[in-house]
């Protein structure tokens, strides 16, 4: 694609960024094909290739305007485009610059602009989000259902196992599972202690970032990166192995450190050891010996999240857990397509959001499965309220 960016923005780092992921493009449309939103709109402003031209066209210093916003944030994030993309556009990075660039230059609506800074918020702070959540479960009785299926009920939190082995992992607990579905973490702490490993908690570790970088606001995202280094690092120069994630969001964000704070001289060193150290609990159990574990066959369909099979090009991984552990498995048709939940999305997005989950359960449903599993908690969280069936972290299988 060629390229004719606007004076102001061609000698900038971002400018020149983008500049080298525009003349990737080739125009071929395959991102198309594989992108949940084009299936839903049918519109190619609401695809990758559109977007992409969406972005060229305010780097070149085109009039833009709110219709902009409109198809920039119908996109899922989903990164299904690149795994299908023959030239490697790196389109995840392109729309984080473009997003950027339109919330600088594009006025948004006051209610939209309020709503984005609760959510930012309240989200990222696990003990307001506490709070909050409990409020929720108190008035649940007289929301409409629509909200009613979106406030999980409460668990009772398991005990986790006392840390007493030489092998040690860091777990990053997260801002909402701990609050949402506290035990997949106190599972994947039980399941690494039958294979002689204790997994820790760093107390200052928080939000991972994702929720602020998907807003388009990095300089949110980056403290609480820099928060959590800070929090890992003790451990890791103690001789901590791994950092273990539990929801594949977290996982394609902590990974991704090294990239988001290379220009940081203060962090970019240690922020690509913790990208290199960020393994999914998968990738883990993945290289132990499992003959300690047990988990009671089941008929189960396995919703892979975006996250997994796009962001951290892990496909098929889980399930050949699942497998070797016994469970058979479902076909599930358009296992590359998003369920819609993909972070704050379901909750700005709730109309394209709903449809997709609903094509999403009617393929899990094909296979007549007694349960759907997953790898994210925001999967969990939007499949199940619109599900009759249990939705779980495929980990919580696991004995």
């Amino acid at each position: 694609m060629q390229t004719q960016l606007s004076p102001e923005f061609i000698n900038t780092a971002q400018g020149k960024e983008a500049d080298a992921i525009l003349r990737k493009c080739v125009h071929c449309g395959f991102c198309n094909a594989t992108c949940p939103t084009y299936q839903v709109k049918g519109d190619e402003l609401d695809g990758p290739r559109g977007r992409i031209y969406l972005i060229k066209q305010m780097l070149e210093g085109a009039p833009s305007g709110g219709s902009t916003h409109t198809h920039l944030d119908r996109c899922l994030t989903c990164r299904s485009c690149e795994t299908t993309c023959p030239s490697g556009v790196e389109y995840g990075e392109l729309l984080e610059i473009g997003r950027e660039m339109a919330d600088s230059t594009i006025r948004r609506p006051l209610r939209h602009q309020l709503s984005r800074w609760m959510l930012r918020k309240v989200l990222t702070q696990p003990k307001l989000f506490s709070v909050m959540l409990k409020a929720a479960r108190w008035v649940k009785p007289v929301l409409s259902k629509t909200l009613q299926d979106k406030i999980p009920a409460q668990q009772q939190v398991q005990p986790w196992p006392t840390i007493q082995h030489p092998r040690q992992m860091l777990i990053l607990e997260g801002c909402v599972q701990p609050q949402l579905a506290p035990n997949i973490n106190a599972t994947a702490a039980k399941v690494l202690d039958k294979l002689g490993i204790s997994l820790i908690r760093a107390e200052k570790a928080g939000c991972c970032g994702a929720l602020p970088q998907h807003l388009s606001v990095p300089e949110h995202a980056m403290k609480m990166m820099r928060q959590n280094i800070d929090s890992w690092w003790p451990y890791i120069e103690a001789g901590a192995e791994a950092i273990v994630m539990t929801a594949s969001g977290c996982g394609v964000q902590v990974k991704d450190y090294g990239r988001l704070l290379k220009d940081d001289v203060a962090y970019a060193a240690r922020a690509a050891s913790v990208a290199a150290l960020t393994k999914d609990i998968a990738e883990v159990l993945l290289h132990e010996n499992l003959s300690n574990i047990t988990s009671v066959p089941r008929k189960i369909a396995y919703h892979p999240p975006c996250t997994l099979q796009h962001g951290q090009k892990l496909p098929g991984l889980v399930e050949g857990i699942l497998v070797k552990l016994g469970h058979q498995l479902t076909k599930v048709e358009d296992a590359h397509l998003c369920c819609g939940s993909a972070g704050t999305y379901s909750l700005l997005q709730n109309k394209i959001a709903g449809e997709l989950r609903t094509n999403k359960l009617v393929a899990l449903n094909a296979g007549e499965p007694e349960l759907i599993a997953t790898a994210n908690i925001g999967c969990i969280c939007h499949l199940q309220s619109g599900s009759g069936k249990p939705v779980m972290h495929w980990l919580e299988l696991l004995e």
